[in-house]
């Protein structure tokens, strides 16, 4: 009897429901069902808007995403577009491929948002848009579909880095007060930074190669795993992740690297390298041309599994003795956030979560959904920066996107001067034997 009341009593409901169906409405890919619905809802019939909306626009790689934020934090509508499935057929990403389906999906993304907060453009505060970091061809289609809006619509522009939008979700979610510091491991990044502000940033490590996603999307193609049925549909990463589980790790001996190096950089090519000599081995003794699944995939996926979160986790582990030492952070109520797609690798969370237990920091992780590219954290770093007056752009004249950006201010000389030496922590991952972190 409520409901029936309320939609007959309230004009707008209806206007909504006439104009167009939440069913239609409703990204496929984005499930938030009913409680997002009334929501809209909510919103429209009595007219209250916060202070603050955002539409925030993603497509740096090969996600289209798009979100409605306010001011509170609350998540009015998303919708997304993975291009996973082609680019697994390709065998990797394509940037014309991935142009193309940005420019296919991006102005339905940007509607099904839009109708499922039950916000129009007009009622919008402003459009935040990925500009830097990322595919060329990628971020060129975000940028021309957001300028052509604020034009339009005569919005004010946010530019956006990736990485710090990825660095800033956690206060979406968390109650989270500055400085905190940040691990972002990606496809296409791994970078240790403090995250000081808004857009204040000390950079204490990075990779100088390939990002630990990229290395893991490689190996699984090398070991053709979208031929595994268990794994046929799955990403590089999470086809990794879920044949190490029934793997041996001690098959085969990858040493994490840069041992010697006293600072916080990473690498992973030579870690991929050794990889590829292993699987070229085992090849050559079952008698398989490449292509073919070995016997010992399982086995092969742990061991580059866990050599690559030994690798993270002895990096990570320097930076949090550093900015004690430092006095950077303080070592009461500190907290590593960890962010990025490779964020949602558990066995990875569980080799930072030995380390910051053993040096009583909190450990902090978005919501797997959240560690991914999506339009929400670009919403909400447009958000951030309204609150903060950084960035917010009346004119859009000389706008460019730029696909290699750095994150902060680099200090990682200093971090390898210094020279701390990272302790050895006994520690057992699950059912894994014990190892040395």
């Amino acid at each position: 009897m409520f409901w029936v009341q309320f939609f007959s009593r309230h004009a707008s409901v209806q206007k909504i429901l006439a104009i167009s169906s939440v069913t239609r409405c409703t990204s496929k890919s984005v499930k938030h069902g009913w409680s997002v619905w009334l929501r809209s809802i909510f919103f429209n019939s009595v007219k209250y808007y916060p202070t603050k909306l955002v539409l925030g626009i993603e497509t740096s790689c090969d996600d289209t995403a798009a979100a409605v934020v306010d001011d509170t934090g609350k998540i009015l509508g998303e919708a997304l577009h993975s291009q996973n499935e082609v680019h697994l057929k390709t065998g990797g990403i394509i940037p014309p491929v991935a142009q193309q389906l940005h420019r296919e999906n991006i102005e339905r993304i940007v509607k099904e948002t839009l109708c499922v907060s039950g916000i129009s453009l007009n009622e919008l505060s402003a459009v935040a848009t990925t500009v830097k970091p990322g595919l060329a061809l990628s971020l060129g289609v975000g940028l021309e579909y957001s300028l052509k809006l604020v034009d339009k619509y005569k919005k004010p522009f946010i530019p956006i880095h990736h990485m710090e939008a990825h660095a800033l979700t956690i206060r979406l979610i968390n109650q989270m007060e500055f400085p905190f510091l940040v691990l972002l491991i990606s496809g296409g990044h791994c970078i240790l930074v403090v995250a000081q502000g808004v857009s204040d940033f000390l950079l204490l490590g990075q990779s100088v190669d390939i990002a630990p996603g990229d290395m893991l999307d490689k190996v699984a193609r090398r070991l053709s795993l979208t031929k595994h049925p268990a794994c046929c549909r799955m990403s590089g990463g999470k086809a990794i992740e879920h044949l190490a589980q029934q793997g041996n790790r001690l098959h085969y001996e990858l040493r994490a690297p840069m041992r010697h190096h006293p600072n916080c950089n990473f690498s992973f090519s030579g870690l991929h390298s050794k990889a590829t000599r292993i699987i070229m081995q085992k090849e050559k003794e079952e008698g398989l041309q490449e292509g073919h699944l070995l016997s010992c995939v399982t086995d092969i996926a742990a061991a580059v599994q866990h050599a690559v979160a030994l690798h993270i986790a002895q990096r990570t582990h320097r930076a949090i003795l550093f900015c004690i030492k430092s006095g950077i952070l303080s070592q009461t109520n500190a907290t590593l956030v960890v962010s990025g797609g490779v964020a949602s690798n558990q066995y990875i969370r569980r080799a930072l979560q030995i380390v910051t237990d053993a040096t009583n920091f909190n450990l902090l992780c978005p919501p797997p959904r959240l560690c991914t590219d999506n339009g929400v954290m670009i919403a909400w770093n447009g958000i951030e920066r309204m609150r903060a007056g950084l960035g917010v752009l009346h004119s859009t004249d000389g706008i460019r996107y730029e696909p290699k950006a750095s994150l902060g201010i680099d200090i990682s000389k200093q971090v390898g001067e210094v020279a701390i030496k990272v302790p050895s922590l006994e520690v057992s991952l699950n059912e894994l034997s014990t190892i040395n972190l």
